[in-house]
């Protein structure tokens, strides 16, 4: 048996067999239909594809005006919450503001407050010492008003001024001289006479010397027992300086 090849008679082509039907693996696929592939290598198999990167899926185009009502929602959401985080920070600047506001407001009036009340006890004070001035003034006048009307109505109260006043004197005085107003001379030299001779005192007329009062000298010390003397001690406690010849009723009033 003889072994040969089949004969292809010139000008004829061999027909390539027909896929057969109904087999989808009998044609050729088009690169269009084909979506996620790979070229097949010999060592493809066993191999690890863990760390290779996900095939990422074809994303469907979104319709544009979803796309833009989507972004209007999300604008309008993020307008609402800056609204309300300005609106939030607004109130609580708000607040700071009143509180220090206020605390500023109740410092200044305290400081006013302090102020005026200073300001209104200074001029209280400054009243009520002119009032008390005006006041010991008027009471200075008046007692020697009547300092004027007692020596008038009872020029014996001379005799104690002079007893007093030698009596002050102490005992080793010596020299003792007692001047008086000459309308008192004869009144005491009879009412004293007694104490006038222990003292070895004498009486002597002095026209300078105010009724109702009298000067007392000695070697050792001088009791001054005159009327201006004495009224200038009781001014003196009342806070003045006036004189028994100074008429003035004390300090006027200032305008308020």
């Amino acid at each position: 048996m003889s072994s040969s090849k089949p004969r292809i008679h010139p000008g004829l082509v061999p027909e390539s067999p027909t896929p057969a039907a109904g087999n989808p693996y009998a044609r050729f696929i088009p690169r269009e239909e084909l979506r996620d592939f790979a070229a097949w290598a010999p060592d493809s198999f066993g191999s690890d594809n863990r760390n290779a990167p996900p095939v990422q899926a074809a994303q469907p185009q979104r319709d544009p005006q979803a796309v833009a009502a989507e972004r209007a929602q999300e604008l309008q959401a993020a307008r609402q919450a800056g609204y309300q985080d300005g609106y939030r920070d607004g109130l609580a600047a708000l607040e700071n503001f009143k509180q220090t506001f206020t605390a500023q407001l109740t410092a200044q009036m305290s400081a006013q407050v302090t102020t005026l009340a200073e300001s209104f006890g200074q001029r209280l004070e400054s009243v009520e010492q002119q009032l008390a001035g005006r006041l010991a003034g008027v009471a200075l006048e008046l007692a020697r008003q009547v300092v004027r009307t007692e020596i008038a109505q009872r020029p014996e109260l001379v005799v104690s001024v002079a007893e007093e006043a030698l009596a002050a004197l102490l005992n080793t005085a010596k020299h003792v001289c007692v001047r008086l107003h000459p309308d008192d001379h004869a009144l005491v030299g009879m009412s004293l006479k007694e104490a006038l001779a222990s003292r070895g005192a004498r009486l002597i007329v002095d026209p300078a010397i105010t009724r109702g009062g009298c000067l007392v000298e000695s070697d050792i010390a001088v009791v001054d027992a005159t009327i201006e003397a004495r009224w200038k001690k009781v001014a003196a406690l009342l806070g003045h300086d006036h004189d028994w010849g100074d008429t003035r009723p004390g300090p006027v009033l200032a305008d308020a």
